[in-house]
């Protein structure tokens, strides 16, 4: 540690801090627009500028490194004039269109001016303007707003790995843009818009639709992937406008993936909101009164073997636990929540989670990925994998792949085959890769969900639990980390919504396995399997493909619309809170559920969200999960294939959302086009 003196205050701060770092860690706020704590240091704005003892002028803040005894000077008359200066600079070619700028309101810009700018300009020769630029359909450019504080070009280079970003020409020509005009292609590129300091960029799906002060705030969780961002819900008029991330440095840092930024829009299209039920084969709206008479007409004499139910991807722990209990109260043992088929080792809770934890990347010394596309996958959970290989300099964190992965997921490795057999050669020691994942002491082993949908998945675990035998772990460390895509599967598998003693999984559920299917938000699987006879109640949001199979529709709530607790893929238990109010008739998932099991005759035991939490936590003690049945065959030599086709369309609200669906137009693969 290094004792720092500022402005008469001691302070003690890491060898190697900067000035910047030891006047916050005194409690002075030293103004700043290059500097982020997340980004390398530019020091290109100068708005930083302290005094130090003995130094001729001021220095900037943010790169100048403090030595033991240093004293630093924040507030000096000498201090306050460079701030000015720099700020005039700043404002020179500035448009001054705060009026006009979605950034108003939350622009570091407009709160600085206002405590070193003037009130007039003596700068009265023409302003330069600049392009703006086309980076695709989620970031809108005003670069004539630009500051040239780099934090676009280092955060797409060093957090994204997409580095298409960059100044080009010098002086006052300077300007920021792509080296060849074409979208931003990172899954990650909304996160420009957070890190901007000024309106250069800001969100083109949402322009000139409000203002921040004008936005009501709610605390949530992201559902779009298994990682569980923390997430501020923005609304207004009971319409959610904005969705922005909070920082939690256990889970996401400060860093929000684009699909859970920008399918905000599709959160009040193609909505359910009223029941409905089919009559003579088309679909008629209903009251709640007589569509769940119509169900409870359907089961009256169906006996509990002949019931099922199927979870969807983005349901909440809570209608979990009320469905798992209503279907109990009816006999079934018929629960999956595993619409895509996935196998799991469900003997330990270590065995199916994420178990070294997000923050376990920061300490892996070698990974080996297997069936995972986590580029896409979990956007963020990657920013981490590559921050860990950056901090280790290139080739200091090995790792390999086992799968298709994209052309660039952001970080270098060594792919190992395109199928489960490579893991043999790990196994015995031919491959080299396999002496790098013994001879590290926390070995990282992701398996996603590609690995995990086919019918050698508990072979693939098995077969990676005996690579990581090979080493010798670190105390406390477990190496097998599996990386879900489905923000409810963690909890359902802890509240044991998996088929029990003689129960069916989701394909012995179809083909006229069950005479009533519930599906809970589930449309992730092909509906068109369902037995035509099999009468089908669809719980959601959207009408999306379960809806349209339904026998009678009841309107839920999205994960915006209710209070709800869901686990992350790592198990990290985390809730959400209400912003808006569902549209219409419809409502939250559990009272639904706790509505309709009074007219069944099979009442649940909870009248409120606290009790049915209380119920949550016996229900988690008490789940009981049958062991997977299928038998452990070899290593399939057949490819893993990605399990998801695409980015942004994967579940029902971004489907119903336009501007994924632009994205997915713009970022399709295209057709090979033979030269002319």
């Amino acid at each position: 540690m290094v004792k720092v003196i500022v402005d008469g205050i001691p302070v003690e701060v890491p060898a190697g801090s900067s000035a910047l770092q030891a006047c916050e860690a005194a409690g002075k706020e030293i103004p700043r627009f290059c500097y982020h704590e997340r980004l390398s240091v530019a020091g290109n704005c100068r708005m930083c500028l302290v005094q130090v003892a003995r130094a001729p002028k001021p220095v900037a803040s943010c790169g100048f490194p403090v030595g033991e005894g240093m004293q630093i000077f924040t507030d000096t008359e000498t201090v306050r004039k460079a701030r000015r200066a720099v700020m005039e600079f700043l404002l020179i070619n500035h448009p001054l269109d705060c009026p006009i700028c979605d950034q108003g309101g939350e622009c570091d810009l407009q709160d600085q001016a206002y405590g070193y700018g003037s009130g007039m300009s003596r700068y009265h020769e023409d302003k330069r303007a600049v392009t703006d630029k086309n980076l695709g359909p989620l970031v809108k450019t005003v670069m004539t707003r630009c500051i040239q504080c780099t934090r676009c070009v280092r955060f797409s280079t060093e957090v994204a790995g997409t580095p298409e970003l960059g100044g080009i020409s010098r002086g006052e020509n300077l300007e920021i843009t792509t080296y060849v005009e074409k979208a931003l292609t990172s899954e990650l590129s909304g996160n420009l818009i957070d890190i901007c300091p000024v309106g250069a960029l800001t969100s083109k799906p949402s322009a000139f639709q409000a203002r921040p002060w004008e936005l009501k705030k709610t605390d949530a969780i992201d559902v779009m992937d298994a990682v569980g961002t923390n997430i501020v819900v923005q609304a207004r008029g009971g319409e959610v406008k904005r969705i922005v991330p909070r920082i939690n440095d256990e889970v996401n840092e400060e860093w929000l993936s684009d699909k859970g930024r920008f399918s905000v829009d599709g959160l009040k299209r193609r909505r359910l909101d009223r029941p409905w039920v089919r009559v003579h084969g088309k679909l008629h709206p209903a009251s709640w009164q007589d569509a769940f008479v119509a169900i409870a007409k359907r089961l009256e004499g169906v006996p509990g073997s002949r019931i099922g139910a199927i979870v969807g991807d983005l349901c909440e722990a809570e209608s979990i636990m009320a469905l798992r209990d209503l279907m109990h109260a009816l006999g079934s043992s018929n629960l999956d929540c595993r619409q895509d088929g996935a196998q799991y080792d469900l003997s330990d809770r270590a065995n199916y989670v994420f178990a070294d934890g997000i923050t376990g990347i920061d300490e892996a010394d070698a990974v080996l990925v297997v069936g995972a596309n986590v580029r896409q996958d979990a956007p963020v959970l990657n920013a981490r994998i590559r921050k860990r290989y950056l901090s280790l300099g290139r080739g200091g964190l090995p790792i390999g792949a086992i799968g298709t992965l994209p052309s660039d997921p952001t970080w270098a490795y060594e792919p190992l085959g395109d199928d489960p057999t490579a893991l043999n050669a790990l196994m015995d020691g031919t491959e080299g890769f396999a002496a790098k994942l013994k001879a590290a002491k926390r070995p990282l082993i992701i398996v996603g969900q590609e690995a995990l949908v086919r019918e050698d998945a508990l072979a693939i675990l098995a077969a990676c639990r005996k690579v990581l035998a090979a080493g010798e772990r670190a105390e406390g460390w477990h190496g097998l980390n599996i990386l879900h895509t489905a923000a409810s599967r963690v909890a359902a598998l802890d509240l044991g919504f998996v088929p029990g003693n003689g129960g069916r999984s989701v394909r012995g559920m179809l083909s006229g396995g069950v005479d009533v299917l519930w599906l809970l938000g589930a449309d992730e699987f092909h509906v068109h399997s369902i037995s035509p006879d099999t009468f089908v109640v669809y719980q959601g949001h959207h009408g999306d493909a379960g809806a349209a199979r339904a026998d009678v529709i009841l309107p839920g709530a999205t994960y915006t619309e209710k209070e709800g607790t869901w686990v992350n893929t790592e198990g990290r238990v985390q809730r959400g809170f209400q912003a808006v109010f569902p549209p219409g008739e419809a409502k939250e998932d559990w009272k639904i559920l706790r509505a309709v099991s009074e007219v069944l005759g099979a009442t649940l035991p909870y009248d409120t969200i606290g009790a049915l939490r209380e119920r949550m936590q016996l229900g988690v003690s008490s789940a009981a999960a049958a062991p997977e049945t299928a038998s452990q065959v070899a290593l399939d030599a057949r490819s893993l294939v990605p399990a998801t086709h695409g980015y942004y369309l994967t579940n029902p609200i971004s489907r119903a959302s336009p501007t994924m669906n632009e994205c997915a137009a713009v970022y399709a693969p295209s057709a090979a086009v033979a030269a002319e």
